[in-house]
């Protein structure tokens, strides 16, 4: 099978491109879906379809850029609700492709309009692959809790059964999951193996061992991650049909007087630079969230949903504007005012007041606390990392309920951030200092490396 799986790591999501000959059709893309169009371009494919699985939660659809880009049919889930003219298909609607048949099926339980897609030897029917979108992924399957409570437990009981419909194919066909690892699309964490096979899963995939509606719905709904809060904006824009960009929108170069009247107006700054950077010197009110696959996902989760942004990069900024851009634009974040021309070196020849923040290791917390009875330490991590253990007296909650439970952090405090890394307690960090507290972020390092050291570790009480 002619075959090329793409991966967007920031996404923990795949793309697909399958041919027959020069024939090919596209599955489930993202919004920047020309590098998917390249790649076809230079084997000499030519896209004639796009396949929607359904309506995405977590990205933006690529779907409409392919359409316009080179007049592609897409082709989505009948009962899917969108607001533009498409090809939709119900259970057991075939496609061709060359030497393939593409049947639809039903498959709902991640959504409820969600459609798999098998793909068939025309000349033998014999079963080849799987498209399965967030129902069956690797060692996982998607959530059903995204839509809400009120559809859980029969998005759930749907899903029970749509899994099971998958795993009752003939072992040796293809497992193509659009959710992977990095996704908060699945239930589980999955693997790192981005496809499968049937018979694979059958063995290893957690989302087949429950034997009962009941049991697979206190499996797959326990522990759930928190997923970013942007999700609630992009089902609505998929169904409508994203704006065609056509390629990555500029970011232009603003002087720091323009952008701090767009702070005036309303814009927030995001600063891109490393952490360490960050603490060193920053603008006053920016949030730290440095560049690398998970930018999106954090603006998304953190600043409300389409408010101007104003960059602050790296000093190469050859390269890294049009990064960003393209971290930002998969989530229809559309409203970026530009980035600041000359970095924060031109920040600083300004002459205005610039902020500096403290930084420290897992070490100088516990001589901190040694020596300082009133510390208080705010465990930023997932709620599951919370309960596997954490530092004895520390506070928690998650960094992406910083906005609706900060008024927990008590008013006089001293607080030190901390996570398993130290990303995530390098972002707090710049969001408590914005909300008016002495802060000091525990980067490098987190909770594990105070363990490894020997400090007092404890779990919540069952």
């Amino acid at each position: 099978m002619e075959l090329e799986v793409f991966v967007t790591p920031g996404l923990g999501d795949n793309s697909y491109l399958l041919a027959s000959g020069d024939r090919g059709l596209l599955v489930d893309p993202q919004r920047d879906a020309w590098r998917f169009l390249e790649v076809a371009r230079n084997r000499g494919i030519r896209v004639e379809r796009v396949l929607e699985t359904h309506v995405h939660n977590d990205y933006v659809s690529g779907a409409h850029e392919v359409a316009a880009a080179v007049e592609a049919e897409i082709v989505a889930p009948e009962a899917g609700g969108y607001q533009f003219d498409f090809h939709g298909v119900a259970e057991g609607d075939e496609i061709g492709l060359g030497g393939y048949r593409i049947v639809a099926w039903e498959t709902p339980g991640h959504t409820p309009e969600h459609t798999g897609y098998l793909v068939l030897d025309g000349k033998s029917d014999t079963p080849i692959a799987f498209f399965s979108g967030g129902s069956l992924t690797v060692q996982s399957a998607g959530r059903t809790d995204l839509l809400g409570p009120d559809y859980v437990e029969s998005l759930t009981n749907a899903q029970f059964e749509s899994v099971r419909r998958i795993a009752q194919l003939p072992g040796d066909v293809q497992l193509l999951p659009t959710h992977g690892a990095g996704s908060f699309c699945t239930a589980t964490p999955g693997s790192n193996v981005r496809v499968s096979t049937i018979s694979a899963e059958r063995v290893s995939n957690v989302a087949l061992r429950p034997g009962t509606p009941s049991e697979f719905a206190d499996q797959q709904l326990a522990g759930l991650a928190d997923y970013p809060r942007y999700y609630a904006f992009m089902a609505g824009i998929n169904r409508a049909g994203p704006r065609v960009l056509r390629q990555v929108p500029d970011c232009k170069p603003i002087n720091v007087n323009d952008a701090v009247t767009a702070i005036e107006n309303g814009a927030v700054i995001v600063d891109a630079r490393m952490a360490t950077e960050f603490a060193e010197t920053h603008v006053p009110g920016s949030i730290s969230i440095p560049m690398g696959d998970s930018l999106a996902t954090f603006v998304g989760w953190l600043i409300k949903f389409q408010t101007p942004l104003i960059l602050v990069l790296p000093d190469d900024v050859d390269g890294v504007a049009d990064e960003a851009m393209t971290h930002l634009l998969r989530i229809g974040w559309d409203e970026v005012v530009g980035y600041v021309d000359g970095g924060i070196d031109a920040w600083i020849e300004s002459g205005r007041v610039m902020n500096q923040s403290r930084t420290a290791t897992v070490d100088e917390l516990y001589a901190e606390m040694e020596a300082t009875a009133d510390v208080f330490i705010l465990d930023v991590r997932q709620q599951g990392e919370w309960a596997e253990g954490h530092i004895a007296g520390s506070s928690h909650f998650h960094l992406g309920d910083f906005h609706d439970r900060s008024p927990e952090i008590p008013s006089e405090a001293e607080v030190w951030t901390i996570c398993e890394s130290g990303e995530r307690a390098a972002i707090a960090a710049s969001l408590v200092e914005r909300s008016g507290y002495r802060v000091t972020a525990v980067v490098g390092g987190g909770v594990s490396t105070w363990a490894a050291n020997g400090y007092p570790v404890e779990k919540p009480s069952v």
